[in-house]
This record gives C-alpha cells, sequence and structure tokens, in this order.
C-alpha cells in the first residue's frame, strides 16, 4: 500500500464532477464524525441484470473471507478492495418463497474492484491518498493537483408525481389483516415518487442538493454509467466487520421534528417514550439478533448500545447497535445472505413479510432498501441501507419511502410518515415536502 497525507484537504465533489469514471463512488459522513471516501481508478466495474443472479452470487462467494482477526497495520478504512451496490430484489436469490420480482432495467447489483482512494477523516479534519501501486498513487495525485473548481448548480425539476394514496392506505388495511390472522408482526410498505429533470442535470448535482438538504451518515453516490446512478443520503448501518466482528444498526422509530425548539424536544421525548415505538423496536432487536446469530459464534451476540436518539434534519429516529463475533472463514455471500435485506425495511418475521410486499407493492423496489459499501482485501466491510435514495436514470429519478405497519396502525398517519421521510429528497428537488405539490420559493 502506497500512501500521502494531504496538506490541504481535495474537493471530492470536484473531482468526481470533473471525472466521473475515475472517481465513480463516493461516501460521505456528517459533522465531526466518520469518513468520507472517494474511491478511485477502478480496474474493473460489472453490472449485474435481474437475471444474472447466479453470475452475482459467484462473484460475492469468490470475495474474500471477512471473519479476519489479525491486528490492523493502519486506521484508515479502506486502502484497496471493492466496492458493491446490492438491489433489495438480490433476496429473491436467498429467498426463492418469495415469488418472482417485478421487471426493472435498473443494475440488480454492482462490484467493482477499486485499487485507490482518497480518504478524509472528519474527526481530525485529516486528507489522504491510498493505492495498491506507486504508479496508481501519483496518478491520483497527479488528477487532484490539477482538477479545476466546481460549485453545485441549482436543481431544475419539471415534473413530479406519487403513487397514489389510496393504494397505500389501502396495502395498510391488507397488512392489518394479515397481522390479525398472525401472519406477522410487523410489515414496513413502501411508496413510490418520480421526478423528471432538466436534461442538463448530472448525478452529482442530484447528490450535492440532498447532501444540503438530507445531511447523513452514510451518504452514498455510485455513478454507474453516464445514464445511471445511486443517489443516497441514508442515515442507516446495514452492516459493518472489523477484526472478526459484525455489528449493525437498525434503525426502528421516527418521527417528524419541529423548527421550535420546545415542541422539537417534546416529539423526541414522546418518541423514546411511546410503548409501542419501543415495543417495536425490541422486535426489531431480536430480529437482527436471530440474523447474526447465523454467522455468528453462539453466546458472543449481544446489545451493545440501546435506543439512542439521532437527530436529522427533519426526523428524529430511535437506533440501536447489535454486534457478534463472526465464525471462521465466513465470506460475504454467507454475510449477506443472513443479512440481507435489513430487518427494519422488511418487517418481522422477515420472510413472510418479504412475500407480502411483493404482494402488495406493485413496482420494484430497485436500489431501495438495498445496500452499498466496500470491501477491503483484509476482510473490513462496511455498508448501508439504501434508504433516502434516489435512483437516477437519465433525466428521471425514482425514489421511495415506507412506514412500518403495526396492528393499530393508523392508515392515515403511516401515510403521513412516508412523507415525513420523504421530505428531506423533495426538499433537494425543491419541493416542499409538507405541501408535496409546491415548490420552496
Amino acid at each position: 500500500m502506497f500512501t500521502h497525507t494531504f496538506a490541504v484537504t481535495p474537493d471530492l465533489h470536484a473531482l468526481h464532477a470533473h471525472s466521473p469514471a475515475v472517481f465513480p463512488t463516493l461516501l460521505q459522513s456528517v459533522a465531526h464524525q466518520g469518513w468520507d471516501i472517494l474511491f478511485a481508478l477502478p480496474r474493473h466495474t460489472r453490472l449485474f441484470q435481474q437475471h444474472e443472479g447466479s453470475e452475482l452470487l459467484a462473484a460475492l462467494a469468490a470475495l474474500p473471507v471477512v471473519a479476519n482477526t489479525s491486528p490492523l497495520n493502519t486506521p484508515l478504512p479502506f486502502t484497496g478492495g471493492w466496492v458493491f451496490y446490492l438491489a433489495y430484489e438480490v433476496l429473491h436469490q436467498f429467498e426463492p418463497t418469495v415469488p418472482a420480482p417485478y421487471a426493472d432495467a435498473f443494475p440488480l447489483a454492482a462490484l467493482a474492484r477499486i485499487p485507490a482512494a482518497i480518504l478524509v477523516d472528519r474527526e481530525q479534519q485529516q486528507a489522504y491518498a491510498v493505492a495498491e501501486t506507486e504508479a496508481e498513487l501519483q496518478q491520483l495525485l497527479q488528477m487532484v493537483s490539477s482538477v479545476p473548481t466546481w460549485q453545485a448548480p441549482a436543481l431544475t425539476m419539471t415534473a413530479l408525481s406519487e403513487d397514489p394514496p389510496e393504494a397505500f392506505v389501502e396495502g395498510v388495511v391488507k397488512v392489518q389483516r394479515y397481522i390479525r390472522e398472525g401472519d406477522v408482526f410487523q410489515v414496513n410498505l413502501s411508496r413510490q415518487w418520480q421526478a423528471t429533470l432538466a436534461p442538463s442535470q448530472q448525478a452529482i448535482d442530484v447528490f450535492a442538493a440532498l447532501r444540503h438538504a438530507n445531511p447523513a451518515p452514510f451518504s452514498a453516490l455510485w455513478q454507474f454509467n453516464p445514464h445511471q446512478a445511486i443517489v443516497s443520503s441514508s442515515p442507516e448501518r446495514l452492516v459493518r466487520v472489523r477484526q472478526g466482528w459484525a455489528d449493525t444498526r437498525p434503525i426502528a422509530g421516527t418521527h417528524p421534528r419541529s423548527s421550535d425548539p420546545e415542541q422539537d424536544a417534546a416529539l423526541k421525548a414522546n418518541m423514546i417514550g411511546s410503548l409501542k415505538e419501543r415495543a417495536e423496536h425490541v422486535m426489531l432487536i431480536d430480529l437482527e439478533r436471530n440474523d447474526l446469530g447465523r454467522i455468528c459464534v453462539p453466546g458472543t451476540v449481544e446489545v451493545d448500545e440501546l435506543m439512542t436518539v439521532a437527530s436529522y434534519p427533519f426526523v428524529h429516529h430511535i437506533e440501536s447497535n447489535i454486534r457478534g463475533r463472526l465464525q471462521a472463514n465466513i465470506n460475504v455471500l454467507q454475510l449477506f445472505r443472513a443479512l440481507f435485506p435489513g430487518g427494519t425495511i422488511t418487517g418481522c418475521p422477515k420472510v413472510r413479510c418479504m412475500q407480502i410486499i411483493r404482494e402488495l407493492e406493485t413496482t420494484a423496489r430497485g436500489a431501495y432498501t438495498g445496500s452499498l459499501g466496500y470491501l477491503n482485501h483484509d476482510g473490513r466491510l462496511d455498508s448501508n441501507i439504501l434508504i433516502r435514495t434516489f435512483m437516477m436514470e437519465g433525466d428521471q429519478l425514482r425514489f421511495r419511502a415506507g412506514a412500518g405497519i403495526v396492528a393499530d396502525s393508523d392508515p392515515e398517519r403511516e401515510l403521513q410518515e412516508t412523507r415525513h421521510k420523504a421530505r428531506g429528497l423533495l426538499r433537494a428537488l425543491g419541493v416542499d415536502g409538507q405541501d408535496r405539490g409546491t415548490l420552496v420559493k
């Protein structure tokens, strides 16, 4: 590994905007926590289409094992390896009892071999370049030194539509029937919005607007090609692997925020004090403990952080962290077969919920509630759950938002929760999420 420490932090957005083929993928955190990583110089990228599920499984199985317990030789989170993306519909490769997915032209998955990156430690305000060869490091430094300045243009949207509200409300009622009949305890049901942008808008423009409107710790941009990209401001981690331990950080419990500080504090207190919210959260913690238990050493799975509140621009969330020591020789395929998709965005029990979601949602989820992340040669891995996420195809954007439906859910309130969750994405497009048809002045 070859490294370089920068005296001045490079503009990661400008680098991607100038050369998206050289810098295709960007992960960003928020405030003074975590790392920003701009992946560079891809040696090979493969997009998997919906009919290529078996090829995807073979590619995942060929990646390095993740249960590496050897000491780390660097504090840098990425020093060469792969970046990956899995659409929600990858679940059909893991669970054949879920009916076949709806047809969708958006990639089912992507896997890129990445030998270099620029990393920014937000806490220490320090930036680094890493590469597997000296030639690649020098190429990287040359591009950083010559990149032109860049400023995000304002987004111009020409059309916006959303799924009929009555269809979602009817879906909530059907979910509650399944709950009464004993099939499930909770189902995460989602709905879709579609937008059309001016033809000149680029994925990095959308990402910059989304980062401004809805900053989040697991934000991601991946420009697959000139016509397709993922643009995400996710607050949720799916799984992280470090030195033989795997941890997942579920979000379960969401309330809107208020601009009035006293009212905002009251909303936060009501959420964490709600018996309903706490019961749902504990149920999903148990689901994640069970999923981790499939690949972890018996007796090592534990909840090491319980029901903390994380506040974002438009919503409060309840979060917990669950971890376990991985069994020996667990590979990436086994890891995702156990944990993917995340239980917080399916419901409980997971398999029956996925069957119901397939029945009630009438279009493919695609990137929504899938995962995007990276894998090091040394087995370290980190990935998000793709919520608050745009799928970009030319000038077309698709995105979804969902709500966890339980026995005593109020259908209209759950409909409003989907709008609260979509509000940050709508504001990035210049739309007031409180009134989904009003452009922000």
